[in-house]
């Protein structure tokens, strides 16, 4: 059965169309996987960034309920910046 150029010219368009249908769907594929692959690796620095957060928020809790305490405080003061109270004998150490 031998085909018209009717036909052949027919089955040519319909070729290309479904090649440029299929051109465009790879290339959606291929743009949503990289999204995805971009969200992932964002989830993880995020994830890794909550950690971080969760850390430091457990610190500043801690430094919290210590500087609750009047104890603490004093000898905070008394360590860091060389606060002395009437009677408190202070030795100086260098470090050399």
């Amino acid at each position: 059965m031998k085909k018209t150029k009717k036909e052949k010219k027919r089955l040519f368009l319909i070729s290309i169309l479904l090649c440029a249908m299929l051109g465009i769907l790879i290339n959606s594929v291929a743009r949503d996987w990289v999204e995805i692959l971009d969200n992932n690796s964002q989830i993880k620095s995020l994830e890794d960034e909550y950690s971080n957060l969760l850390t430091e928020e457990e610190k500043l809790k801690s430094d919290v309920t210590k500087l609750q305490d009047s104890d603490y405080i004093a000898r905070y003061a008394k360590e860091k910046f060389l606060y002395s109270q009437e009677g408190d004998l202070i030795i100086r150490m260098d470090e050399n």
